[in-house]
């Protein structure tokens, strides 16, 4: 550490440094905000000159070295010489992909003491990507690592200077005197004052709320509700833009292709993820116009599928397209693999795993039932407590909601248990889809889109399987909400015009737990519930603090991903509204089920106890013993998980040696009462809230952000393409209702069953767009960094956390290898199926593309 380092430095001796950074030109691709951008230019951005690396010499960037020992009269660190870079350095092993780097020498006294920060200054028009300083040989000292990672602009730009802050990590109260006040300055530049309008080349992270989905200034039918701020609609926040009112509606926020996001939050590194985020950009700005434009010609293809033949043949022959269509469409990578150009003009997807093997194990009971224990929506299903199933609808304004299910309908294939038998030995679960669809039920219906609120109940099987019973749909009472529900309970069937409705009964459970994956399972509760950490955590922890440097590889890239969405896939006409059933109410049906948000929850055993899909049972592994033994997200979460918390405990312990010590950190203390006061502030007040005054309150909820970010997430994201990629597995629209004996649709269900099956689910258009963007969501890039992966070694500088964190790796590769011996296990029919797909959604590592594993570090797709 510095303290107490004297007189080390001769009078006159030159620090070298070696500055590593990349020109604006290497990245622009994340400056590009138009799609028409990207198609004009091409891919010869990258690598193209605009800046010759000679333009860096001479005058053009100044650094200035702080002292972190000797401070001058007012107590701040003592200031060096403001240095210019000097001369090119041709190779250095270390460097990344479009770095470059540069030599500079720093005049440096032995009455400075030792350099503890710099400030950085850039007198060129062109702003350049700041990645690293080191300073070599100091005597007595070795090496300083500066890891910066941040964008610098025209010093004209900024009101205060751009300072950054060696490797090292104190607490506030640990901080070198003559850095603290730095350490303060800087916080107060990130916090900003909270007024005006953002600009690109600011840092400022500040809280609004989501007021910028839809565009009033349209007409009605453009606007949308303001999420957050409200007991009606409660929400996270999101980082505010200061973008200007729109004229109809003063509390919505104008929307426009530029969102601001503080600058170090665009992407700042050349990732393939960038080009997967704008493939999604693209699809919404340019693709969809165009596959519009060709399905309404009939010339080319219908809008419904004929067969599920023709569904297959999405992943093998392709849909033909015109030839002037995949000219106009972006030359990404990631859309040149969709969009392929070898000879025929064809639309083609890559065969999702779910229809590898066999192409009809899909319909079976058996993989319908696995895939809520080891889809992408594995955190739903809960054991059956009472009979028959309740709701916690209002009576007074819905009537009453019990479920029609009755004995009757499921004790002739419980193995001879009744149901209270069954109850009681855990054997019955349910998947429920009633309470949070039916409010909205009713204008959903009103639209071309046709649904039921869904209960699903389930037997647990001697040989570990989980088997349907029962599927019930109800419809709101025609009569008015207050009379209650309108009723049907289906039961499985596997011959004859029985076995198609069962079929179609199956889909309409699906349909709902496509929408609720994607706006809660995915969205909410990994998404948006963690913009507001990262948003307190860079207002009120420096980058000196212990805390910041355990929470922020966690963080890369989510904000960004988070506006995007709000640009092209949760707002007003976007992407989710398009093509997955609760359509304009999708956003503020997620902000309803919010309400039910509770954070200690969101940690994997709690969550598991709480659906009753575990008991505390200190014998068993984790302290947990599964009520459902072969649950893969829970088998391997609970691996993960326990993994995560044990590297945040290892961690943790150096810096608060007592619980009080926590009480003691300003930083901590503003942090967490601002995350919850602001960042989930219509929460504020929910008394499950952790206080943040003992060492275990600090190590569950920072291991409760890294498993959202990380696992939960891998878990709900990567599988999407692999199960969904296939519409008739994961259909999310329903367009009609259960035929009616009696009906024309009946009589087509009796005679061509996947006709009327395919006219009821999403149709082609939808199925392309779907696709088109679940794809790419299922990638991984080329440089992911993986849970147990930093992108720099010298992340800090204490010893202690680096070996902490090499075990936590190498844990994590244990965890894989047990895992992948886990798969081999035949006994465990849950983690392969009918589909035969083994269930790697878990494994830490994975190469990049669509793999069906790897658990990246944060939420950056």
């Amino acid at each position: 550490m510095f303290s107490g380092v004297t007189g080390i430095l001769n009078r006159g001796h030159k620090i070298k440094g070696t500055v590593v950074l990349m020109r604006k030109n290497v990245l622009d691709i994340n400056s590009i905000t138009s799609v028409g951008g990207i198609i004009g230019q091409g891919l010869d951005i990258i690598g193209s000159a605009i800046d010759g690396l000679t333009a860096f010499l001479g005058r053009s960037v100044s650094l200035q070295l702080i002292s972190a020992t000797k401070a001058d009269a007012n107590g701040k660190g003592k200031l060096g010489k403001a240095t210019f870079l000097e001369g090119i350095i041709a190779s250095l092993p270390t460097l990344g992909a479009g770095q470059s780097a540069f030599s500079i020498h720093f005049e440096w006294d032995d009455d400075m003491g030792i350099p503890g920060a710099f400030y950085i200054k850039n007198f060129m028009q062109t702003e350049f990507f700041l990645v690293s300083l080191t300073l070599e040989d100091i005597p007595n000292h070795g090496s300083i690592y500066f890891v910066c990672n941040s964008w610098i602009y025209n010093a004209k730009n900024y009101k205060n200077e751009r300072i950054f802050f060696a490797n090292k990590t104190y607490l506030p109260s640990e901080t070198p005197a003559p850095l603290a006040k730095y350490r303060e300055e800087e916080l107060q530049n990130l916090r900003g004052d909270g007024t005006g309008e953002r600009k690109e080349w600011e840092r400022i992270y500040d809280y609004d709320v989501y007021n910028d989905l839809g565009d009033p200034d349209k007409g009605d039918k453009h606007a949308r509700p303001v999420l957050g701020g409200s007991n009606t609609f409660p929400y996270p926040r999101r980082g505010r833009t200061g973008r200007k009112p729109t004229k109809k509606d003063p509390n919505s926020e104008s929307r426009s292709n530029d969102v601001y996001l503080p600058r170090d939050e665009a992407f700042g590194h050349l990732k393939s993820s960038d080009f997967l985020t704008y493939g999604l950009k693209s699809v919404s700005q340019d693709v969809i116009p165009l596959l519009q434009s060709v399905i309404f010609d009939l010339n080319f293809t219908p809008n419904e599928f004929d067969s599920f033949d023709e569904v297959h043949g999405l992943h093998e022959g392709g849909i033909k397209l015109p030839t002037n269509v995949l000219s106009k469409i972006s030359p990404l990578p990631v859309l040149k693999e969709i969009f392929r150009t070898d000879g025929e003009q064809f639309l083609k997807f890559p065969p999702p795993k779910v229809i590898q093997v066999s192409k009809s194990a899909w319909m079976t009971d058996q993989e319908f039932a696995r895939e809520m224990l080891s889809g992408v929506n594995p955190n739903l299903i809960r054991c059956l407590q009472e009979f028959p199933p309740l709701s916690k609808l209002d009576s007074q304004v819905y009537g009453d909601h019990t479920s029609k299910i009755t004995k009757e309908h499921l004790e002739p294939n419980l193995e001879g248990l009744t149901v209270d038998e069954a109850i009681q030995n855990k054997r019955l679960f349910i998947l429920d889809h009633h309470d949070p669809i039916m409010p909205y039920l009713r204008r959903i219906n009103a639209t071309s889109t046709k649904a039921y609120a869904t209960r699903t109940i389930l037997f647990l099987k001697e040989d570990g399987t989980l088997k349907p019973l029962a599927i019930e749909l109800s419809l709101p009472h025609p009569q008015g909400d207050e009379f209650g529900a309108v009723s049907y309970v289906y039961l499985p069937a596997d011959e004859g015009v029985d076995s198609s409705i069962w079929l179609l009964a199956k889909a309409y459970v699906i349909v709902n737990d496509s929408c609720y994956h994607q706006l809660v399972s995915h969205w909410l509760n990994t998404h948006a519930v963690v913009e507001p950490f990262i948003i307190a955590t860079n207002r009120h922890l420096s980058s000196l603090h212990p805390i910041y440097k355990l929470l922020y590889p966690h963080y890369r890239d989510t904000m960004n991903i988070n506006a995007l969405a709000r640009q092209s896939l949760v707002n007003e006409g976007g992407i989710i509204e398009q093509t997955f059933l609760w359509g304009r109410y999708s956003m503020e049906m997620s902000a309803v089920i919010y309400k039910d948000w509770i954070f200690p929850e969101q940690a994997l055993p709690a969550d598991l106890i709480k659906r009753g899909m575990a008991i505390e049972d200190p014998a068993s592994p984790h302290g947990l013993r599964l009520v459902i033994e072969d649950y893969p997200y829970a088998v391997d979460g609970l691996e993960i998980w326990n993994a995560i918390k044990t590297w945040v405990q290892d961690y943790v312990s150096l810096y608060y040696t007592s619980d009080e010590s926590l009480g003691q950190d300003s930083e901590l203390q503003a942090w967490w009462k601002e995350l919850v006061e602001l960042g989930h502030g219509d929460k504020k007040n929910e008394p499950w809230w952790p206080k943040m005054q003992t060492r275990d309150e600090l190590i569950q909820s920072c291991a409760i952000v890294i498993w959202t970010a990380s696992a939960l997430h891998a878990a709900v994201n990567f599988g999407q393409y692999d199960y969904g990629g296939f519409i008739l597995n994961r259909p999310t629209l329903s367009r009609r209702l259960m035929p009616e004996k009696g009906s024309a649709e009946y009589e087509e269900l009796v005679k061509s069953p996947q006709k009327a099956y395919l006219k009821t689910i999403t149709p082609k258009f939808q199925t392309l767009i779907d696709l088109s963007v679940i794809e790419i969501l299922s990638r991984h890039a080329s440089d992911e960094l993986y849970l147990g992966q930093r992108d720099n070694p010298n992340w800090t500088s204490d010893t202690r956390a680096l070996e902490a964190f090499k075990k936590f790796g190498n844990e994590l590769a244990e965890i894989e290898k047990k895992l992948s011996n886990t798969n081999n296990d035949e006994k465990l029919r849950n983690r392969h199926g009918p589909v035969e797909m083994p269930y790697t959604l878990l494994f830490p590592s994975s190469d990049e593309g669509l793999t069906f594993r790897g658990i990246p570090n944060s939420i950056s797709i």
